[in-house]
């Protein structure tokens, strides 16, 4: 384990979280390419990635990246009990993200940005640690924290240059 510091966080990763946060990086650039806010996540149970998936606009509000790999967790482990599993994450869950998290008994939640706007895994809330709670994660960020702002810096930065695609916009219009 590594060591811990003001917020809560522990630092000192393994070469596990390295290479499954890598995984959630790859997710977060495939949504950049959509168009979508480059957020990506992979739920992962003895070393397997069990499910991948990131941010999608559509209109359901619920379509974060974090909802859409427990979905699929659960569905494919036929159970909504997801204990053993951990969730990699490029952004802190929000905290309706956390809370699925504790709802889906998720052993750990990986993250790699923290989120000073909705944070709720430790940085404004810290929902899977709440004692008040019927079960806790594990929680660890800071993984691959440096790649995973720029990440985000770099849509954000294409969304307020004015006539900048953010993906592969360019081919579609006429």
């Amino acid at each position: 384990m590594g060591f811990r510091f003001g917020l809560g966080f522990e630092i000192g990763f393994g070469m596990d979280d390295i290479e499954f946060m890598s995984q959630a990086l790859f997710e977060a650039e495939r949504a950049m390419t959509r168009g979508d806010v480059p957020v990506g996540a992979v739920l992962v149970r003895a070393g397997e990635i069990l499910a991948r998936g990131s941010n999608v606009k559509t209109n359901d509000p619920t379509a974060h990246a974090e909802i859409q790999v427990i979905r699929l967790g659960a569905e494919r482990l036929g159970t909504w009990n997801l204990r053993g599993c951990d969730l990699y994450v490029t952004l802190e869950p929000c905290p309706m993200c956390a809370g699925a998290g504790v709802n889906a008994r998720l052993r750990g939640i990986v993250f790699g940005a923290r989120d000073f706007r909705a944070g709720a895994a430790g940085t404004l809330y810290d929902i899977p640690r709440d004692t008040r709670l019927n079960h806790r994660c594990k929680v660890r960020g800071g993984v691959l924290e440096d790649r995973c702002l720029e990440l985000l810096r770099e849509y954000f930065r294409r969304r307020r240059k004015p006539g900048a695609p953010i993906s592969g916009e360019a081919e579609c219009k006429p």
